[in-house]
Parts: structure tokens; sequence; C-alpha cells
């Protein structure tokens, strides 16, 4: 970025910290914002400023919301007796993309991993447990990442509520649709026959 005026190395620099930018991108989308009109590189930046200054954590759930409790818990149309566990915000949306699941939401923001330093208490699972007792919940659904640490926080939470006679289920894994078994790991195939289902 020698090459290149302070405030675009500047705007270069900046837009490479986003996750998934590496440099050349971030040089693309700087050539591509400076093209832009005054007025819509304004609304670039205040909507980023507006997101940033409105967004908050629900109080329940711990989603990201505008408002406080957030849409989804307070939707009287949502089933108030099950509960889906997920590890960050990203992970309701996608969720909800698949407009299936008409429950609630918890986020752990987060998963256990010992490797980071990363234990129960630093992760929004004290928050889930208080829910379930305050709450007429019927089952849990542990929907965290199919990695180690997801894995891990899924065992450990389901653990701590078992014991409370609430039933928790684990979201299936497997061949995702479209996908090849020769190019399947050992783990997707195993898990894929673990949560195989009658015809």
């Amino acid at each position: 970025m020698k090459n290149y005026a302070k405030p675009l190395s500047n705007l270069i620099g900046e837009l490479s910290k986003l996750p998934g930018i590496g440099g050349k991108t971030a040089q693309r989308l700087a050539f591509h914002i400076l093209a832009l009109e005054d007025k819509e590189a304004a609304a670039i930046a205040e909507a980023i400023l507006d997101a940033k200054r409105n967004m908050k954590y629900c109080s329940v759930c711990g989603n990201l919301t505008d408002v406080d409790p957030c849409r989804i818990c307070t939707d009287p149309g949502r089933d108030q007796s099950i509960i889906c566990v997920v590890e960050s915000p990203r992970d309701v949306s996608a969720m909800e993309r698949m407009k299936e699941f008409h429950g609630l939401y918890h986020v752990l923001h987060g998963a256990i991993s010992p490797m980071d330093g990363i234990g129960p208490e630093d992760i929004n699972l004290k928050q889930l447990i208080i829910r379930l007792q305050q709450n007429d919940i019927r089952e849990v659904i542990l929907a965290t990442n199919p990695n180690i640490e997801g894995e891990a926080t899924a065992m450990y939470t389901a653990r701590l509520i078992k014991p409370s006679g609430i039933k928790v289920s684990r979201i299936a894994h497997g061949i995702p649709v479209g996908g090849d078994l020769e190019y399947a790991d050992e783990i997707t195939l195993s898990k894929a026959m673990e949560g195989r289902r009658e015809l």
C-alpha cells in the first residue's frame, strides 16, 4: 500500500480488517467506494454507524436486535416451549431462512474451547439455565456447529439440562443435499449414518 495516498491506504487498511477480506478485495472495495457519488458513500458510512449505535443484544435470547426484547421473543405465534440454542446471531439468521423452525432461540455468543481459554462461564450459558427454570420449556434443540468446540458445547449443555427432565435434542449432521459420498470425510459419513431415518 506504499504506492497509495495516505487516505486511500488507510481505507484499504480498515477494510482489510473485516473478516474474509484480504488485501486485494480491500483494494477493490476501496476503489469502488471512491468511485461512488458522495451521497452513496455517505449512505454506506451512515448505515454502518446507525447499525453500530442502534443494534444491541436481546435481554432474553441474546440475538442482535433494535428493540428489546427482540421480535422473535415477543412473537405470540412462535412456540414458546421450544428453544433452539445456537452459537451466534448469524446462526439465528440461517435458521430463520429455513422458515421451518417456529420456536425461540438462545444465542451463546461462542462455544466452549479450552484451547482458546473459553469455558462455560465465558458464554451465555447461565442465562439459558435461568430461562429454563423460569419458563415452561419442553425441548431444547442444540444447534451448535459440528466441530470440536460445538460438540463439546452441546455435550456440556445437554449434561446441564438433562436432570431437569427437559427433552434435549441435537440437530442432525451429514451429507449435504447435492453432495457426493466420495468427497465426504469419515466424520460426516459417521454423523449421516447416526442421523439416518426410516423411509
